[in-house]
């Protein structure tokens, strides 16, 4: 199986030293079925034009590989697991490129509370560079989404989810609040519309995107 995920996203922040405005696209992840209905391939591609206080620059960005290693089913109160480690490679544009490999792993769990409701976190821990020095550093990222089901076709979500750098030379911890619709055109066919906003100062003051999920057998 195969399964193509790709969107749109435009962000915009203004911290009174001048504005940022990032335009993403088209934020392709490709998802392989490999061994029965617990290991997958993931690929990512992505290009981005980001205008910071006048100054633009624009490019692929890092191509992004990871496994994703389902482990256990829900049981009761057990959730649903599954575990990625991944990486980004030195592949995007001059200007973009972390110019080295950039190792993680992310850890997903997730119930379904029942028909119309459900509940998912993930945890994450990626090595990263600093926006201002370029030097390395370990970010912590969390999320938890709660998911509806509103009626056959159509679904909606809201989201919390941050990041915390850790040694980092100029970047600070980041909170935001999203959520969005998805609609489903047949079993292999969604869409999705979603925004957000930024909960502290060191966040972007808002985001919003679009994006479509084609699934082949």
């Amino acid at each position: 199986m195969l399964q193509i995920e790709s969107g749109y996203t435009y962000s915009y922040n203004n911290d009174g030293g001048g504005q940022s405005i990032g335009h993403s696209y088209p934020e392709s992840l490709f998802r392989f079925g490999i061994l029965a209905d617990w290991l997958e391939m993931r690929v990512a591609t992505n290009y981005a034009q980001q205008r910071n206080r006048g100054v633009q620059v624009s490019g692929a960005e890092d191509l992004y590989l990871g496994f994703k290693i389902g482990l256990t089913p829900q049981e009761g109160i057990l959730p649903e697991m599954a575990f990625v480690p991944q990486m980004t490679v030195p592949t995007g544009k001059a200007s973009l490129t972390a110019g080295e490999v950039l190792p993680g792993y992310n850890w997903l769990y997730g119930w379904d509370i029942n028909d119309s409701i459900s509940t998912a976190g993930s945890t994450q821990l990626n090595r990263t560079l600093d926006g201002q020095t370029r030097k390395s550093y370990t970010e912590f990222a969390q999320s938890w989404t709660i998911g509806y089901s509103l009626a056959d076709k159509l679904g909606a979500y809201t989201e919390w989810f941050a990041l915390f750098p850790s040694s980092a030379d100029t970047e600070k911890p980041q909170h935001y609040f999203d959520g969005g619709f998805t609609y489903q055109f047949t079993n292999d066919i969604q869409w999705d519309i979603r925004g957000g906003v930024g909960l502290n100062e060191a966040a972007d003051d808002y985001f919003v995107g679009s994006g479509l999920t084609i699934r082949f057998w």
